[in-house]
C-alpha cells in the first residue's frame, strides 16, 4: 500500500496531485528548484527536498536527483506529473529499479510511443518522405516530446529544408532529440483526443472525448468534453484505435490518444501520450471520477470496474496564460498580486497571491474549469467567471480567452485548429473601457488633492494612465468642488481607494480599483499611471527593438551584422522563455545600425537589442 508519494513536477500540477493524496490521507513530498523555494507546491507539501539550480535541465530533468530525493525523503512512490520526466522511459525504471513504485505505464509502452514516428508505425500510419509541391502544406515535427516545440507549418516548397532545420535544432534543445519528421498539414481539422485508464488485468476504459481545437503554438488553450458535433462514425473509429494502441503496448495507467478529425469524418492519428494530461479535469467533471486516485488504484494492482461510470453533461477547461497574445503571445514575468475566480468554477493553479512568476518555466498561470448539463451553460459559466475574475499582475490572456468561448465558431461548435489564424487581430483588438482612466484617477483622487476650501473655482486636476497591453494614452481631468469630486459628463455617486461608482447618462457603474505602486487594476483593466513630463533619458531611438521579456538569445539570423540591410519583417533575433521561442522581426525595411544581441546573452524586459533605420522612401 502506498503511504509516501514524491511529486517529480511543480507547480499546477504538483498541487493537483497533492490535493488528491490528501484526500486519501497519503503523505506527499516535493521537489523544487531554487527559484522555486517558496512556490505555491512546496508550501503545500508534506515535506520538501532542494534540487540545487534553477534551469530545468540541472533540476527537474535529473532523474538521478528526483529518485536520490525520493529515497532520502522515505516516498514509496513517485508520481511524474506531466511534462519534464513524465514520458521518460528510463526515469520510470530508474525509479523502479531503486525499489520504488512508478505511478505510470510500464517503460517499454512509454518507449513504444516515445517517438512519434515509432508510434505512427504501430498504428499503421507512415511519415511522408518523398516531399514535392502538390504534398503542401506540411507539417514539419518533432519525434520526441510535445508542447507544440519542434514544430513548423510548411507551404512554400522552398522552405522547407530550413524548417527542418530550425524544427530539428529546436527539438535538440527541448527534448534531447533532433529528430523530426514531415506529414501532411490538415487545414480546418479539429483536434480530438480520446482519455483511457487500463489496468494490469485487462479492463480498459475509453473515457470519452475532448475537443482541444483552440490551440496557439500548436499548443492547447481550450479544451472541452466530450467533443461536439462528431459522428457517431468518427467517434466508434477514435476509440477503436485508441483501444487498440493500449492493448498493443500493453500499456497500463492513464493516457491519452490524440486524433486530427478531418472533414467531419475522417480520423487521423497523431500521437499517444504516455502520461495524465493538462486538460484532464474536463474529464473528470463529466464521469465523476478523480483519474489521480485512479492511477494510484491501478499502481497499486487493483482492478477497475468492467465499464467506467457514464458521462453526465459538459465540460470546458481553459487555460489562463501569462502571456500577451498581442505580441505572438508573449511570455510575461513579475508578480501576480491577486488571482480569484469567482462562481461554482473549478481552479487548479500552482500560484497564489503575491507569487512571482519567473523565466524558467511555463506561463500558465492556472486552469479554469466548468461543468454544466449542457454544453451552453457550460460556455456560458466559464466566460462570465472569467470576465469577473480578478488577476492583478502581469498581462494574462484573460480577454482572449472570454471572447473566443463567446465567438460564434465556438458556441456553435464550428472551431478548428486554424480558429486563431483567422481571428486573432478580432480577438485582441483593443476595447477599453472609456471610463476606467476616471476610475483608475477617483480612486487615488484623495492623495491628491490640495487641503483648504477655496472661493475660487479651482483648476482641473490632470492624471495620465496608458492601457497595457497595448500602450493606449489617456488623459483624465477632474476637480474637488464644495459637492466633491467632479469629472465633465460624469456624476460622481462614490469615490474610494479600492471602489469607485460613476453615473454615466442616468445608469450607474461600478469599478473595483486595486492599486500596486503605478499600475492600477480597474475591473478588468490593467493601467499604467505615467508621469506628467516624460524623462528625455528613458526615451529610445526610433527603430530600437527591445527584448519583449526576459529570456535567452538562442539565435541570431546568419550573417547579421551592423551595417547589413534588412526587410520589414524578417527574422532578426530569436529569444527564448518559459519553454516559448520568440522571434524579434524588423520593423520596417532599412539598414541595421547596431546589434547587441549575441548568442546565449541573457536579457531583461525592455533590454536594447538592435536597432533599425528606416530607410528613406
Amino acid at each position: 500500500m502506498i503511504s509516501s508519494i514524491l511529486v517529480a513536477n511543480r507547480g499546477e500540477i504538483a498541487c493537483r496531485v497533492f490535493r488528491t493524496c490528501r484526500d486519501l490521507g497519503i503523505r506527499t513530498v516535493a521537489v523544487h528548484s531554487d527559484p522555486d523555494a517558496d512556490a505555491l507546491h512546496v508550501r503545500e507539501a508534506d515535506l520538501a527536498v532542494r534540487l540545487p539550480g534553477a534551469t530545468p535541465a540541472d533540476t527537474y530533468l535529473r532523474a538521478d536527483l528526483v529518485v536520490k530525493a525520493a529515497l532520502d525523503a522515505g516516498a514509496d512512490a513517485v508520481h511524474p506529473g506531466y511534462g519534464f520526466l513524465s514520458e521518460n522511459a528510463a526515469f520510470a525504471r530508474a525509479v523502479t529499479d531503486a525499489g520504488l513504485v512508478w505511478i505510470g505505464p510500464p517503460p517499454e509502452a512509454i518507449e513504444a510511443m516515445a517517438s512519434k514516428t515509432r508510434a505512427k508505425e504501430l498504428m499503421g500510419v507512415a511519415p511522408l518522405t518523398d516531399i514535392g509541391a502538390g504534398d503542401l502544406p506540411v507539417l514539419v515535427k518533432a519525434a520526441a516530446g510535445g508542447g507544440g516545440r519542434g514544430m513548423r507549418v510548411v507551404r512554400e516548397i522552398g522552405d522547407l529544408a530550413q524548417e527542418i532545420v530550425a524544427a530539428g535544432a529546436e527539438a535538440l534543445s527541448a527534448f534531447g532529440d533532433g529528430e523530426v519528421f514531415v506529414e501532411p498539414y490538415v487545414q480546418g481539422g479539429r483536434h480530438v483526443e480520446v482519455q483511457v485508464l487500463a489496468d494490469a488485468h485487462g479492463t480498459v476504459w475509453t473515457l470519452g472525448t475532448r475537443d482541444c481545437s483552440l490551440q496557439r503554438r500548436h499548443q492547447k488553450v481550450v479544451e472541452e468534453a466530450p467533443a461536439p458535433g462528431l459522428t457517431e462514425h468518427v467517434t466508434a473509429r477514435v476509440y477503436e484505435l485508441a483501444e487498440h494502441a493500449v492493448r498493443a503496448t500493453g500499456y497500463i495507467g492513464a493516457g491519452t490518444v490524440e486524433f486530427l478529425v478531418a472533414d467531419g469524418d475522417t480520423a487521423h492519428f497523431l500521437e499517444m501520450n504516455t502520461r495524465l494530461q493538462v486538460e484532464h479535469p474536463v474529464t473528470e467533471a463529466v464521469f465523476g471520477i478523480d483519474l489521480v486516485a485512479l492511477q494510484l488504484r491501478v499502481a497499486e494492482g487493483e482492478a477497475l470496474d468492467p465499464e467506467p461510470p457514464s458521462p453526465r453533461g459538459h465540460a470546458v477547461e481553459a487555460r489562463l496564460y501569462a502571456e500577451d497574445p498581442a505580441a505572438s503571445f508573449a511570455p510575461q514575468t513579475g508578480t501576480l498580486h491577486r488571482l480569484a475566480v469567482p462562481g461554482s468554477v473549478r481552479l487548479d493553479t500552482g500560484y497564489t497571491d503575491g507569487d512571482t512568476i519567473g523565466v524558467h518555466y511555463d506561463a500558465m498561470l492556472a486552469k479554469v474549469v466548468a461543468h454544466a448539463p449542457t454544453r451552453t451553460a457550460a460556455v456560458r459559466a466559464l466566460a462570465g467567471a472569467l470576465e469577473r475574475a480578478e488577476v492583478h499582475g502581469p498581462v494574462t490572456n484573460r480577454d482572449l480567452l472570454v471572447r473566443s468561448l463567446r465567438h460564434p465558431e465556438f458556441t456553435d461548435g464550428r472551431m478548428d485548429t486554424g480558429f486563431y489564424e483567422r481571428h486573432l487581430d478580432e480577438l485582441t483588438a483593443p476595447a477599453p473601457d472609456p471610463y476606467a482612466p476616471l476610475a483608475a484617477a477617483l480612486a487615488t483622487a484623495r492623495h491628491h488633492r490640495f487641503g483648504g476650501f477655496r472661493n475660487v473655482p479651482s483648476q482641473p486636476q490632470l492624471r495620465r494612465y496608458r492601457t497595457e497591453p497595448d500602450g493606449t494614452e489617456h488623459e483624465v481631468r477632474y476637480r474637488h468642488t464644495r459637492e466633491g469630486l467632479e469629472a465633465d459628463g460624469v456624476r460622481v455617486v462614490h469615490a474610494a481607494p479600492d471602489r469607485v461608482v460613476l453615473e454615466v447618462g442616468g445608469v450607474r457603474r461600478k469599478y473595483a480599483v486595486a492599486t500596486y505602486g503605478d499600475r492600477v487594476h480597474v475591473n478588468g483593466a490593467a493601467l499604467a499611471a505615467l508621469p506628467r513630463f516624460t524623462d528625455p533619458s528613458e526615451q529610445r531611438a526610433p527603430g530600437s527593438l527591445l527584448a519583449p521579456m526576459p529570456g535567452t538569445v538562442v539565435r541570431v539570423a546568419e550573417g547579421l551584422t551592423e551595417g547589413a540591410a534588412v526587410t520589414a519583417g524578417q527574422p532578426l533575433i530569436w529569444l527564448e522563455a518559459m519553454k516559448m521561442e520568440h522571434r524579434i522581426l524588423a520593423p520596417a525595411s532599412g539598414t541595421l545600425t547596431a546589434l547587441h544581441a549575441a548568442v546565449g546573452r541573457q536579457v531583461e524586459v525592455g533590454a536594447l537589442l538592435a536597432v533599425v533605420q528606416e530607410e528613406q522612401s
